[in-house]
């Protein structure tokens, strides 16, 4: 399913500033916005990876709210037209892939959702080929967010830049190369971009893509 931020709404969104700085009762701005949901289920669960009746989703393995968490990478890849878009819904296999725009042009707000006890986390990361030897490493921002679904009324909170940029290790080959201490997603210096979503029980992740 593919949703575009058309430049009227943007220019509506700018002058109508109290609108667009005004929040819901659960915590996310008001306004049109893109919807991705991260859905946490077990290996014994046969999901509909391919119907269009699932809307913007991404599966992932459940894993359980006791034991070591079940990692997923989500292939990051840059949308040249302006849209989001799931490309791969069916991360049980270790991989999913999810389209996006460049940053800067939206905010991303997310929640726990689901049964309370589970939790994940999810970290932008990257490859980073060294100029000097070659190798290819895959760096982990050192920004990352952890959802915990407790009990009551789960709020939205904005993880834009956890989830749009990559804070490098001081020092490190990687910042060196890069000149920043921070990269955004699909700069020059790293390639492959992905979220890496480490889930220990969390049954839903409620994603939201708001025009800036």
């Amino acid at each position: 399913m593919r949703f575009t931020f058309h430049l009227v709404a943007a220019i509506a969104a700018l002058t109508a500033t109290a609108v667009a700085a005004a929040q819901t009762g659960n915590g996310a701005p008001s306004g049109s916005h893109y919807n991705l949901n991260i859905i946490g289920v077990s290996h014994d669960k046969n999901p509909n990876m391919n119907g269009n009746g699932s809307g913007n989703v991404i599966f992932v393995d459940l894993g359980t709210r006791t034991g070591d968490a079940v990692t997923t990478k989500i292939l990051l890849s840059q949308a040249a037209d302006g849209v989001f878009e799931v490309l791969d819904k069916n991360g049980t296999d270790g991989e999913a892939s999810f389209s996006l725009p460049v940053p800067g042009t939206y905010t991303v707000w997310a929640r726990a959702l689901g049964k309370p006890g589970g939790q994940s986390k999810i970290a932008t990361c990257a490859t980073f080929v060294d100029p000097i030897t070659g190798e290819a490493t895959i760096l982990c921002s050192t920004d990352n967010e952890v959802f915990v679904r407790g009990t009551g009324k789960s709020k939205f909170r904005d993880v834009t830049s956890a989830l749009t940029t990559i804070t490098l290790v001081p020092g490190s080959p990687a910042q060196l190369a890069c000149g920043t201490p921070s990269v955004s997603l699909f700069a020059t210096c790293l390639q492959d971009f992905l979220w890496q979503y480490d889930n220990n029980g969390l049954k839903l992740l409620q994603m939201r893509f708001y025009p800036s």
